[in-house]
């Protein structure tokens, strides 16, 4: 069982790592953020046109009844 006293005073945990490695680290993260950004892109397009087609026929209506 854990109290308090040693959540507060656990060692502290230490994790070395390259700069190299740091930055590849950050390169990856950076590629999967991109990628979820492009997926969201495509959705946000795709879902855009389909409401375009929807408002499509009732502008047309709309032109008809004008003239």
């Amino acid at each position: 069982m854990f109290s308090l006293f040693d959540y507060a005073f656990a060692p502290t945990r230490i994790v070395v790592v390259s700069e190299e490695r740091l930055q590849a680290a950050e390169r990856e993260a950076k590629l999967e953020q991109l990628k979820k950004v492009d997926q969201r892109l495509t959705e946000l397009r795709d879902y855009r046109q389909s409401l375009a087609k929807e408002l499509a026929p009732a502008k047309d209506e709309e032109t008809k009844e004008d003239a």
